[in-house]
């Protein structure tokens, strides 16, 4: 069991959802607020491969970083709570939906299309979206992931306009709904 400010949280949080939605802003903001640890599970495998997710990509392919993503994720999950965000692909498969059910509970970051794109436009570094339409590749994506994010033990709608803050506390206020997740003191 994990103290901090005002919280017990009992299992890992890991947050799942499109490339945008804030995964890795909030994991931060919320492992804070919450006084426990955050891990980004892609700088996790960033930092053991001592490649960035892009050459993991281009040197060996999807296939092998989503096999270093399961292991990372166990990981993860086998020590204490805490809060993880995950890149954007890592709850589409199978083995890793079941680890984080046994082991943590996974809080879907839902945002629409639109913000999505405004989000992650501009950025060179998502390289699934290094295609000649960028925008129609998010939006193929965001369609065919969506029914297995609603898969997710939770869900938080987020807003176009929201702060960090604001989605934070929601992320908070969602948790704290579950007392075998996060109770409040």
């Amino acid at each position: 069991m994990t103290q901090g400010q005002g919280f017990h949280l009992h299992r890992t949080v890991v947050l799942v959802g499109m490339m945008g939605c804030g995964k890795s802003a909030i994991g931060r903001n919320l492992a804070e607020q919450l006084d426990v640890p955050f891990v980004d599970s892609d700088a996790a495998i960033e930092a053991a491969a001592a490649l960035s997710i892009a050459e993991i990509f281009a040197r060996d392919g999807e296939a092998f970083f989503r096999e270093r993503e399961a292991e990372v994720l166990r990981r993860i999950l086998s020590g204490p709570p805490g809060i993880v965000s995950t890149g954007g692909g890592a709850f589409m498969a199978a083995r890793n939906r079941v680890s984080i059910a046994e082991m943590g509970v996974a809080l879907w970051l839902d945002a629409d299309i639109e913000t999505l794109w405004e989000r992650v436009r501009l950025k060179d570094t998502r390289p699934l979206l290094r295609t000649a339409d960028p925008k129609a590749t998010l939006t193929e994506i965001f369609h065919t992931r969506r029914p297995i994010y609603a898969q997710a033990g939770l869900q938080l709608a987020i807003g176009a306009d929201a702060t960090i803050d604001d989605t934070t506390q929601a992320a908070i206020d969602a948790l704290a709904a579950d007392p075998t997740i996060l109770e409040r003191n």
